[in-house]
C-alpha cells in the first residue's frame, strides 16, 4: 500500500523536480495542444451565443473548410487565394444556413434547432466527400514541421505558430464581443428572439455574421489541425474534445472557452507523461470527459458560466 501511494503521490513530483526542462517542455505542449482545443471551442460558444443552441456541426465545418482549401491546393490555386476562395464558401455556407435551416426555425425550441445541426453536420460530411473525396490529404502551409531548442527547452514551430495564431483570433473575438454592437446584440438574441427583433435587432443579419465568423474560425482550425495531423474525416472529431472545454469553461463565455481550453490541454499532458505509466497510459484519450464529469457535478454552468435561478 506504502509503496503504490509513493508511486502515484510522491514519484511523479520527483520527476518533475528532477528535470525542469522537461518539465517546462510538457507545460508548453499543454498550452498549445490547449490553445488548439479553445479555436474549435470558439466556433461552439459563437453560435451558443446567437442562438442558445450548442452546434453538433461544428467539427464538419472544420472538416470542410480544411478539405475545400487543401482541394483548391492540389488543383494548383496559389495559397492566398485558397484562402480567400475557402472563406468565400464560408461565408455562402453561411447565408445558406440562414436562409434554409434557421429561419424557418425561428423561435423553435431549442432541441429543435440542435436536431437541426445534427441534420446538418451528416449532409456537410456527405457533400465534403462527395466534392473533395474521402483519402487523407496532406495540408502543406509552408511552415516546417519541426523543432527547435531554447535553454534546453525543445520546441516544435508548427505549435508555436498554431499556438500564437488561436491566441491572436481568441483576442479579437474577445474584442469583438465586448467592443461592438454585434457582439452586444448576439447576447439580446439568444435570450429572446422576438423581444431582439421587438427592438430592431436584424436577427437574419445577426445569424448571418455570426455564423459567417464562425466559418473563419473553422477555417483557422481546419488549417491549424490539418497542417498538424493531415486533413481527414476524423478531423470532425475533434469537436468530442471541444466539450469539455466548454463544459469547463462555459458554453456562453470566450475567456472561458481559453482557460477550458488551457486546463485540457496543460491537465492531460502532464497527466499522460507522469501519470500515464502508472495506468497503462492513454490519459489523454479520457482525463477531459473525467474533468468534465467533475465539474457537471458540482459547477454545471462552467468556470466563467452564468447560475441559472428559475423559480417554479
Amino acid at each position: 500500500m506504502v509503496d503504490v501511494v509513493y508511486a502515484v503521490l510522491v514519484a511523479p513530483f520527483k520527476d518533475m523536480a528532477g528535470s525542469p526542462a522537461f518539465l517546462v517542455e510538457v507545460l508548453i505542449g499543454g498550452v498549445f495542444a490547449g490553445l488548439m482545443y479553445s479555436l474549435v471551442a470558439l466556433g461552439f460558444v459563437l453560435i451558443f451565443k446567437a442562438s442558445g443552441v450548442f452546434n453538433f456541426a461544428q467539427g464538419v465545418m472544420v472538416l470542410f473548410a480544411a478539405l475545400t482549401l487543401v482541394g483548391l491546393l492540389e488543383r494548383g490555386v496559389p495559397v492566398v487565394l485558397a484562402l480567400a476562395l475557402t472563406t468565400a464558401v464560408m461565408v455562402a455556407l453561411a447565408f445558406a444556413i440562414e436562409r434554409f435551416v434557421l429561419r424557418p426555425l425561428v423561435n423553435q425550441e431549442h432541441i429543435i434547432l440542435f436536431m437541426a445541426t445534427i441534420g446538418l453536420n451528416f449532409f456537410l460530411e456527405g457533400f465534403g466527400e462527395m466534392l473533395w473525396g474521402a483519402n487523407v490529404k496532406k495540408l502543406d502551409i509552408g511552415i516546417p514541421d519541426r523543432s527547435f531548442v531554447v535553454r534546453g527547452v525543445q520546441i516544435n514551430e508548427l505549435e508555436l505558430t498554431a499556438a500564437v495564431t488561436a491566441a491572436l483570433l481568441v483576442t479579437l473575438l474577445a474584442m469583438f464581443f465586448q467592443k461592438t454592437r454585434i457582439g452586444r446584440a448576439l447576447r439580446a438574441v439568444a435570450d429572446d428572439h422576438e423581444a431582439a427583433l421587438s427592438i430592431g435587432i436584424p436577427l437574419k443579419t445577426i445569424w448571418v455574421v455570426v455564423w459567417s465568423v464562425a466559418g473563419v474560425v473553422a477555417i483557422v482550425a481546419g488549417l491549424m489541425w490539418g497542417a498538424k495531423s493531415g486533413v481527414q474525416f476524423s478531423l470532425s472529431l475533434i469537436a468530442l474534445k471541444a466539450l469539455p472545454v466548454l463544459i469547463l469553461g462555459g458554453f456562453e463565455s470566450v475567456p472561458g472557452a481559453i482557460v477550458g481550453g488551457l486546463i485540457i490541454g496543460i491537465g492531460e499532458k502532464v497527466g499522460e507523461v507522469y501519470w500515464g505509466p502508472l495506468v497503462g497510459g492513454a490519459i489523454e484519450n479520457w482525463f477531459a470527459y473525467v474533468l468534465a464529469l467533475a465539474f457537471l457535478l458540482a459547477r454545471p454552468q462552467g468556470l466563467f458560466g452564468e447560475k441559472i435561478i428559475e423559480r417554479v
